[in-house]
């Protein structure tokens, strides 16, 4: 897909996947990112296979090779110019560190709906602040398996659409870093497999459902009010 060797991208300033723009966390300023009420003693709400809430857990604790079905979202942040926000997981993240991945993810806490949750994992993730307006449904089914090192994920994980006019300041604890890249090229080489370092096994399998997605192509038109689509 283009991605870069880490080290030579950041010392010759090179641009790949259609990036226009390449950052690091490390040493950035997080200031603009608000504390994340939940995240210290986070709980993971549990699911039975129909989607009904059967209680909740501890989320590091439950994470391992028979992590229970659970609520979580996935976000793709698009910017005026029609650029997608891709991340890379910080390499002190449990579950897939340093793998490149959507915009933000997370689990809502119990009680909170899940537009709530995607508001506020943006901005602790991303120092990114929006309103319930500017965040769209486009896979509201979407449920996923996946494993990776002993470790299992197992969500029922609705995926939005967010548009923002604002630069992302990321937290280092959550985000190793971003890239704003071009969308259908990075749509058409993450689904032919030509990343040199792999992406998230839940954004490919969401990539083959957001390729040709209408809210998608809205998302990158802003319309004359500048309101998210409907």
């Amino acid at each position: 897909m283009g991605f870069a060797d880490t080290d030579r991208a950041e010392s010759d300033g090179s641009q790949v996947l259609g990036c226009e723009e390449r950052h690091s966390t490390n040493g950035r300023a997080v200031d603009r990112i608000q504390a994340d009420p939940v995240v210290d003693d986070e709980l993971i709400v549990l699911l039975s296979d129909d989607g009904r809430t059967i209680g909740t857990a501890p989320k590091l604790a439950s994470h391992h090779r028979e992590t229970p079905l659970h609520s979580a979202f996935s976000s793709y942040v698009f910017d005026g110019e029609g650029r997608f926000l891709l991340t890379r997981r910080a390499l002190s993240k449990k579950t897939w560190p340093g793998v490149w991945t959507n915009s933000c993810c997370g689990h809502p806490a119990p009680g909170e709906d899940a537009v709530s949750a995607v508001r506020r994992r943006l901005n602790h993730e991303l120092g990114l602040s929006v309103t319930a307006e500017e965040i769209v449904p486009l896979l509201p089914d979407f449920r996923y398996r996946a494993e990776l090192d002993g470790i299992v994920e197992n969500e029922i994980c609705p995926v939005f659409g967010v548009r923002v006019d604002a630069e992302p300041v990321p937290n280092p604890d959550e985000v190793e870093e971003y890239r704003w890249v071009d969308w259908p090229t990075f749509v058409t080489e993450g689904l032919a497999g030509r990343s040199e370092v792999g992406l998230s096994p839940w954004a490919l399998l969401q990539l083959a459902q957001l390729e040709d997605h209408p809210v998608v192509a809205a998302l990158r038109k802003p319309s004359p009010s500048g309101e998210a689509p409907r």
